[in-house]
């Protein structure tokens, strides 16, 4: 399966007041997930293989550094639990970071909201604005983006331009 979204990732000093902030817009929330995201050595994009209680997904994705609304390319397969996979992947082509993260979920119609809380790294929020089915045009889910990040109080200078794996790999350099 195959979709775009435009996302945002964000510092965030306090989950608790965007949580509620979030539930008071009637979010509907999916529930506490402990995510294992391994990512693998890949020419191009990124590929991680996310291990969770509620999601276990091989993911594809390519977009640009920058910290604003971006638009990403999705590639998302969804195998059966297997450590298999998980060493077929690892001996094929090498492990590049592994994220361990603890994720509250929220959707607000197309719109996903995450509350992380990420091992070595701290507290983040993410907003994907999701089209999967191809009837949403960039300028909607970036104003989506926009209008999510204005409600749950987010400000330009907390946004991330990189993802969790980037922001590790850069505590070992």
């Amino acid at each position: 399966m195959s979709w775009k979204n435009v996302e945002i990732k964000a510092k965030c000093a306090d989950i608790t007041v965007l949580e509620k902030i979030l539930l008071e817009h009637q979010a509907d929330y999916r529930g506490l997930d402990h995510q294992i995201d391994t990512y693998f050595k890949v020419p191009n994009g990124r590929l991680k293989l996310r291990e969770g209680n509620i999601e276990n997904a091989l993911i594809h994705y390519d977009r640009g550094n920058q910290a604003k609304p971006k638009l990403s390319s999705v590639t998302y397969y969804q195998p059966n639990k297997s450590a298999d996979l998980k060493a077929t992947l690892t001996a094929a082509l090498g492990v590049k970071v592994v994220v361990d993260k603890k994720r509250q979920i929220f959707f607000i119609g197309n719109v996903k909201f995450h509350l992380d809380r990420v091992e070595r790294l701290g507290t983040f929020v993410e907003i994907e604005a999701i089209d999967n089915d191809g009837t949403m045009d960039l300028a909607t889910l970036q104003k989506q983006c926009y209008d999510y990040m204005a409600i749950l109080l987010i400000k330009e200078a907390d946004l991330l331009a990189v993802s969790y794996s980037d922001l590790l790999l850069e505590l070992v350099r």
